[in-house]
C-alpha cells in the first residue's frame, strides 16, 4: 500500500508508450516544455518594474 515501488512506474512507462506512442509522448513534453519557458518569460517580465512613460506624466507647458 503507498506508492507504487520501480518496477510498477516501468509497467506504467512501458504501457503509455503502447498506447501512445513515443512520437506523441515527444510531442506532448515539447508543448510542455514550450508553455513552462512562456510562463517563466512571464514571471521574469513581470518582476521587472514598470518603465514610467513620458506621455503618462502631467506636462508644465500650456
Amino acid at each position: 500500500m503507498g506508492a507504487f515501488s520501480l518496477p510498477h512506474w516501468l509497467i506504467v512507462l512501458a504501457v503509455v508508450l503502447v498506447v501512445f506512442g513515443p512520437g506523441r509522448i515527444a510531442g506532448v513534453m515539447g508543448d510542455l516544455g514550450q508553455g513552462l519557458r512562456s510562463f517563466r518569460k512571464g514571471m521574469a517580465e513581470e518582476d521587472q518594474p514598470d518603465q514610467p512613460a513620458d506621455r503618462d506624466q502631467p506636462s508644465d507647458k500650456p
